[in-house]
């Protein structure tokens, strides 16, 4: 039995992802394993981690925002990505 699907694919230089959470919501983790596994298939990568501010924050609430860019692409690269479509 074969399996069929309709999803076209499309082949890019390169791809730039930005994750973005609240603190303690995984983001870190997520980036660096998104970049271990590009790296691990041959691709160049460039990170930009974006830690919460470490005032404490109101009682009760969450820490801040992290965020987590990283750029995997085929052919080699400078920046953690310049552009983003969201």
């Amino acid at each position: 039995m074969e399996a069929t699907t309709s999803k076209t694919i499309r082949s890019v230089s390169g791809i730039t992802v930005r994750l973005a959470g609240d603190s303690g919501d995984g983001m870190q983790l997520l980036g660096t394993q998104l970049t271990n596994t590009s790296a691990l298939a041959g691709n160049d990568v460039a990170t930009f981690p974006d830690f919460p501010a470490e005032i404490r924050a109101p009682r009760g609430t969450r820490a801040g925002v992290s965020g987590f860019q990283v750029q995997f692409a085929s052919e080699e690269i400078f920046t953690p990505g310049d552009v983003l479509d969201a």
